[in-house]
């Protein structure tokens, strides 16, 4: 199972050095993979408001910082979990995730999803009741542009008149993966993408929060290995990520490692943020101490 680490997006703060800092310790403490979240815009809180993060929550945007980090590292892959796709032009994503798997030599897997900040969408000009149908035409869309040199495509949200984008990326087509925990979006993961995301950590005895516990995790997986035979695909070759988290503890990042392990994880990732670590070099040595026990 492949190791990663959440970007603590919220709570790294602005310092490029910081950044730089955190993408190298986490490359040197072996990690496979970095894992950044998305959010273009945050929003004042209203009614009816359910979502975790705000206009107060600072969100460094991915292919950004994935083209600075894309010199600072040589083997590390840069993960986004998830972009989210529906609210973005689909042209300039497959451009932009190109660029950065050029500048990687080859180290983007992009995740996708379809986000719930409404506010979002509207100011980005996007339909927000669409976007389960908007992302499943995008998809076919990305692929098409990554692997060809001149597209032709007449679909509902998108017309290419032979046209493509030049560089393509190393990777044809850039692996991409897609969250979601209801049943539409585990679906649309199983008929279209090449593995799953949790969206949430694993609870454990000493970690109390959202969004589920190990049985309920289990039950996902299963409906998605099931999707995924429904589908005409193997499950064998379908990726599934999980995460754990720091505040856990080492006997929390243990049951976490060996329980998504059992569930036939293929990756995993590690979010310090929630912790409490106040610092950027807190927040390193927190990962450094989860490399340690986990990988010894």
């Amino acid at each position: 199972m492949r190791l990663g680490v959440i970007f603590p997006q919220t709570e790294i703060g602005n310092d490029p050095g910081a950044i730089a800092d955190f993408a190298r310790a986490a490359e040197e403490a072996g990690y496979d993979h970095l894992l950044a979240f998305d959010h273009v815009l945050g929003a004042v809180p209203r009614p009816g408001w359910r979502g975790p993060y705000t206009v107060e929550h600072p969100f460094h945007e991915p292919f950004v910082l994935f083209g600075f980090l894309a010199g600072l590292t040589r083997r590390l892959e840069l993960t986004t979990g998830i972009i989210i796709l529906p609210q973005r032009q689909t042209a300039l994503v497959a451009k932009q995730a190109a660029e950065v798997d050029v500048l990687s030599g080859g180290r983007l897997r992009l995740g996708v999803g379809l986000g719930w900040n409404e506010a979002e969408y509207e100011a980005l000009g996007m339909d927000f009741h669409t976007r389960g149908r908007r992302m499943a035409e995008q998809v076919r869309v990305l692929r098409l542009l990554w692997t060809q040199e001149v597209v032709t495509f007449e679909g509902r949200w998108h017309r290419i008149s032979q046209a493509g984008i030049n560089p393509l990326p190393v990777q044809r087509p850039i692996p991409l993966w897609m969250g979601g925990h209801a049943e539409p979006a585990l679906r649309r993961a199983a008929r279209l993408a090449d593995g799953w995301m949790a969206g949430g950590t694993l609870r454990t005895s000493t970690v109390q929060g959202p969004p589920a516990n190990l049985e309920t995790y289990r039950g996902i997986v299963e409906r998605l290995r099931a999707f995924v035979r429904e589908a005409g695909r193997d499950p064998a070759a379908f990726g599934i990520e999980g995460r754990i988290a720091y505040q856990s503890g080492p006997d929390g990042w243990r049951a976490g490692y060996e329980a998504w392990r059992a569930m036939g994880g293929t990756h995993l990732s590690v979010t310090t943020m929630g912790a409490g670590l106040d610092t950027p070099a807190k927040h390193i040595q927190a990962i450094r101490d989860v490399a340690a026990t986990l990988r010894g």
